[in-house]
């Protein structure tokens, strides 16, 4: 079974950055797509991001929400997926979760919490105005 372990969540002013880390274990990390969600209280869960690897690189993917100031990123020699968060805002706190599927999708595709199979416990993120 695949395990997802997140850190690096806190509190921050608006304006400020943060990077999330997302530890895998239990399966080839290359073979993964990863993806982060966000849920804020009251809320439903929300997609993120999302990244596969080949080759020749890696593919990413991201909602119009943060398009411009996160960046999802993998470090495959650590088996650990990165999300930086810049120019955050209030709107930006929630619960952050990250994700694994063992899928072949186009990461277009995989913008719905349904099509993932793994999930890490999540870690807060609250953005102070």
């Amino acid at each position: 079974q695949v395990q997802l372990v997140e850190s690096g969540g806190g509190l921050v002013q608006a304006g400020d950055s943060l990077r999330l880390s997302c530890i895998v274990s239990g399966r080839t990390f290359r073979s993964l797509i990863m993806g982060w969600f966000r849920q804020a209280p009251g809320k439903e869960r929300e997609f993120v991001a999302t990244s596969s690897w080949s080759w020749n690189g890696s593919n990413k993917y991201y909602a119009d929400s943060v398009k411009g100031r996160f960046i999802i990123s993998r470090d495959n020699a650590k088996n650990t997926v990165y999300l930086q968060m810049k120019s955050m805002k209030p709107e930006d706190t929630a619960v952050y979760y990250c994700a694994a599927d063992e899928s072949s999708e186009p990461l277009s595709f995989m913008t719905s919490q349904t099509k993932y199979d793994y999930w890490g416990q999540g870690t807060q993120v609250t953005v102070s105005s």
